[in-house]
């Protein structure tokens, strides 16, 4: 077992590699190379781990492994570039690279101080020259707390995280500071649960604080269950020991000796390297009884989720580590009261723990320092849709919408005009153009009938249907309804009805009126936050996109030609070249003509797939 001292030797001994992972805008020969591989969901996916063991394999054979380290690591941000491999000192950015890119690589690269131009992210290249990946527009604006250590340790390796300050700050709370001083130090930092509620950290702290029993609970929400989001995932599988340290420090801050962690079993790697770090904290005495000598003791246990998305309501999940239907409980009390097996329990999400030990080591006025006035520190989010840069961001609270869709996302693809974006996951709201320069904070989020959520952040263009975008996000909310509260079981599904109605050209004006009615009675009625804000993508598409709402009732048409009983598929004769590929692509017979001679559709059996419209080179479909 290692004690304080020896996390301060184990930190002496491996700072100096983590040194070498650091750009330095050397160029040319150096002494010492890092490769860091991603290895997230995204890039394993894109067969990273076949891309390091090609380079292990490549290192050995040049018998250059005293000069370079192959680093499996977390998530860089730039998912949609994966496999991503990074090199420092350079700081030289590869994207998309592929098993048969190795050899190659380590030759030119890592042997002959050239880097492999063809591999090199583009947006890394200026008048000839590659920068630092960090200098590009995706990075410039990110400031990255909960991310900290991602992309830049190996996650399966603990000594790596106590080299970058990791346990330093449970340290520092068990042998310098009171339980209150912890409390008072989260409360003063205005930190504020990244799960969706916005609810004061320090404030939920203490309410369980003062709870007089002997037996607390500490719980870590990885239930992370929004279409598209993927910021929790990410820091389990690029720095667990962050989570693990702070629900230690939130245990003993509250007087909890045990910790669990409800994360989906969706997420493979995340629960193998989370358990895995479990193992080494308490190998290390970081866990368990006595920790780091002090008295202390605490403890964590990992329950696998089924993949309900209620069970990311914080009654819902507890019941679902009880071993009882993931359903919500009516609040009061509420959990720091009575929560788990009916004692005092706090939880928080992922992104909320890994905030803490930056808040402990460097203070609360620091972390206070940036973000807004009620709205500190920064929040990340997974940002995708139609978007040049997909990919997680982490960014101060305060930046605009306009900055982080143009700047850091690199503006819409392919010359396409930008719509709405979607904010808070299936249950936030749309935001149009003119919303384009609000700030990101809780409270205007909120106020413009969205939601900052746990982060998600979906972009839409010009070529989408908001009708069908809150017809989408309905059936979502409809279908993980527990069902438990009448408002959200049946509310949800005659909701849901009626944008069917008017996506098939069937609704009415009178449609809307009730839409607007039943959604503020499904708001004020349900029981828990997933009904509550179910209909949010109902009302926000009505109050910003009400013409498209019109276009369908009123004129028949879908303005964006994407509701299929209000299109229809043709082929311009004056276009056609007689190329027959969409005659043959046509799952349902639908297209005939002579090869050389203008085709035609049946509209009768054309089911609208769009295949004919996707393949045509000529452009000579179109959608009517």
């Amino acid at each position: 077992m290692k004690l304080l001292t020896d996390l301060e030797a184990i930190k002496t001994l491996t700072e100096g590699k983590l040194q070498n992972r650091q750009t330095t805008g050397v160029k040319g020969a150096v002494d010492f190379r890092s490769v860091m591989v991603c290895g997230g969901t995204g890039c394993t996916s894109s067969d990273s781990n076949k891309i390091i063991a090609a380079l292990e394999k490549e290192v050995a054979n040049h018998g250059i492994e005293d000069k370079v380290e192959v680093v499996r690591t977390g998530c860089f941000g730039l998912c949609e570039l994966g496999p991503v491999v990074i090199v420092y000192p350079e700081g030289i950015f590869y994207s998309r690279v592929e098993v048969k890119d190795i050899p190659d690589m380590v030759e030119q690269h890592l042997l002959n101080n050239k880097p492999l131009d063809r591999l090199v992210y583009e947006k890394t290249k200026v008048d000839g020259d590659i920068h630092n990946f960090e200098d590009t527009d995706f990075f410039r604006k990110q400031v990255r707390i909960a991310l900290r250590n991602c992309g830049v340790i190996d996650p399966e390796v603990i000594d790596e995280y106590i080299s970058c300050d990791g346990y330093k700050a449970l340290g520092k709370v068990l042998m310098t500071m009171s339980r209150q001083q912890v409390i008072d130090t989260v409360k003063k930092s205005g930190l504020r649960g990244r799960g969706g509620g916005g609810f004061l950290t320090g404030l939920k702290w203490q309410f369980a604080a003062d709870q007089d029993k002997e037996q607390k609970y500490m719980i870590c929400n990885a239930d992370e269950g929004d279409p598209g989001a993927f910021m929790d995932r990410s820091i389990l599988e690029g720095d667990p020991h962050s989570v693990i340290e702070a629900m230690a420090i939130a245990g003993y801050a509250i007087g909890a000796n045990q910790g669990f962690v409800y994360v989906r079993a969706e997420y493979p790697i995340a629960v193998q390297r989370f358990m895995k770090a479990i193992k080494q904290a308490r190998e290390y005495g970081l866990l368990g009884d006595n920790i780091l000598g002090t008295g202390f003791k605490f403890d964590i246990d990992v329950r696998l989720g089924a993949g309900a998305f209620v069970c990311g309501e914080e009654t819902a999940l507890m019941n679902s580590i009880e071993g009882k239907r993931g359903m919500p409980n009516p609040k009061p009390p509420f959990p720091a009261v009575e929560g788990l097996w009916g004692q005092p329990s706090v939880i928080n999400n992922v992104e909320t723990f890994a905030n803490i030990a930056p808040i402990i080591l460097r203070g609360a006025d620091w972390y206070a320092g940036i973000g807004t006035e009620k709205s500190k520190g920064t929040k990340v989010f997974a940002l995708g849709g139609k978007v040049v840069n997909t990919g997680l961001v982490e960014v101060p609270m305060g930046i605009t919408l306009r900055e982080v869709i143009f700047e850091i996302g690199g503006g819409i693809p392919n010359g396409k005009k930008f719509k709405a974006i979607q904010t808070g996951g299936p249950s936030g709201g749309c935001l149009t153009e003119e919303h384009l320069d609000c700030t990101i904070d809780f409270d205007t989020l909120t106020s413009l009938g969205s939601m900052m959520g746990s982060g998600g952040m979906i972009v839409m263009d010009e070529d989408t249907c908001m009708v069908d975008v809150a017809r989408f996000y309905l059936d979502f909310t409809r279908d993980e309804s527990c069902g438990k509260c009448t408002p959200c079981r049946i509310g949800t599904k005659r909701l849901l009805e009626m944008l069917d109605k008017i996506t098939e050209g069937k609704g009415t004006i009178e449609d809307l009126d009730k839409m607007e009615q039943l959604s503020n009675t499904i708001k004020n009625a349900s029981l828990c936050a997933l009904g509550q804000t179910a209909p949010n993508p109902v009302l926000s598409t009505i109050k910003y996109f009400r013409n498209e709402y019109m276009a369908h009732i009123v004129d028949q048409k879908c303005p964006s030609g994407v509701c299929k009983s209000l299109i229809s598929y043709t082929i311009d004769p004056e276009l056609c070249r007689g190329c027959s590929l969409c005659a043959r692509k046509c799952p349902n017979d639908a297209i005939t003509g002579k090869v050389k001679e203008p085709y035609v559709i049946d509209t009768v059996a054309c089911i609208k797939c769009g295949v004919c419209f996707d393949v045509c080179k000529f452009k000579a479909v179109a959608i009517v």
